[in-house]
């Protein structure tokens, strides 16, 4: 008979040295795959970050798009549902009139009108009755038709009120989703300035503002020429974002105490008493458009193809504007962004 032997099992003290070998081996992969992933230059972090901040800004833009047409809608929807609310008291004060008509009728019985007169001792008397019969009936038809028409009307503003609604909540959906968008690229470029240390990102602070100045003058002061206003209005306007100046970048924001950048020149127009669209893409939109040699100060100035940047023309190729998280509104060389066009408000 063969006989039958349970399988050697490693010892305790060699499932040990095993387990401590392979973490080991764990340990030294991270750390060479760490060797094989060095620090990002300071140079690599800002240019990450500028494109994070960009995207940040597209995303903003959109945002507060969403946020205008949601609040445009929101008094549509109110002002629609009055609607419906005061007809609705319309249409029952109808109907109670024509329910009140309708009882007298039944109160003066359901008699032929010819054999009514036919026994009336006083025919002189039921004939006016018969009249005055007539007429209710026929302010009882108009009546009729004024329901029918209120209820009609009604039927369509319903309808009207529930399509509105549901663009509401799109837009409301549409909110979140760049809100969501906008903190994730702001996430995601602090991770990369945390990766920093302290006086790389003081230097990056440092060539920025050089940048921004590169023109002539500095971010607060500069040499703005001889440029003339564009108008009184636009005068007006760029003197209000000059008495901004320092005043940091925050998106989303439209003063008085921080910014974004068409939050800057709408709140501006607005102290000149000119009510312009609250986002860039709608703001290129809501005057003349001038080339780069026509510029006046005051004039609004487009950047990037999808015109999601805009600032104050300020005089002798600069701008003043307010420009990205860490920074202030600004004058900036105007050749720093992508030039599209400018814009005369009139």
């Amino acid at each position: 008979m063969a006989s039958h032997r349970r399988p050697k099992q490693p010892s305790r003290a060699r499932v040990t040295v095993l387990t401590a070998t392979a973490a080991a081996a764990v340990a030294l992969s991270s750390q060479a795959a760490q060797a094989a992933e060095p620090k990002p230059s300071k140079e690599d972090v800002k240019e990450k970050v500028d494109k994070l901040y960009e995207d940040a800004e597209k995303a903003n833009e959109k945002y507060v798009g969403a946020k205008e047409a949601q609040g445009k809608l929101q008094k549509q929807v109110d002002a629609i549902q009055d609607k419906v609310a005061r007809g609705q008291d319309e249409l029952n004060d109808l109907r109670d009139g024509i329910g009140s008509m309708a009882s007298a009728q039944y109160r003066t019985g359901g008699i032929d009108p010819a054999v009514q007169l036919f026994l009336s001792s006083d025919p002189d008397s039921y004939l006016e009755k018969a009249s005055t019969l007539d007429q209710v009936s026929a302010k009882q038809a108009d009546t009729l038709q004024q329901i029918q028409s209120k209820q009609r009307t009604l039927a369509q503003q319903r309808q009207e009120a529930q399509g509105k609604v549901k663009d509401l909540a799109d837009t409301r959906k549409q909110l979140g989703e760049k809100k969501d968008e906008v903190r994730a690229k702001l996430a995601d470029a602090q991770k990369l300035l945390n990766t920093l240390t302290a006086q790389e990102r003081a230097a990056l602070v440092k060539e920025d503002e050089s940048r921004a100045s590169r023109s002539g003058g500095s971010t607060a002061r500069a040499d703005l020429g001889n440029s003339v206003p564009a108008s009184q209005r636009a005068s007006a306007a760029f003197s209000a974002a000059q008495g901004k100046i320092g005043t940091p970048y925050v998106y989303g924001a439209s003063g008085p105490s921080s910014f974004d950048c068409s939050g800057l020149t709408s709140w501006a127009y607005a102290q000149a008493g000119v009510s312009i669209p609250r986002t860039s893409e709608a703001q290129a939109n809501a005057g003349s458009r001038l080339g780069m040699s026509q510029l006046q100060q005051g004039d609004l100035v487009i950047f990037y193809g999808d015109l999601h940047h805009v600032g104050f023309y300020a005089g002798n190729g600069q701008v003043l504007h307010a420009p990205k998280p860490g920074a202030s509104v600004r004058y900036e060389a105007i050749g720093n962004m992508p030039f599209q066009f400018g814009v005369r408000i009139g």
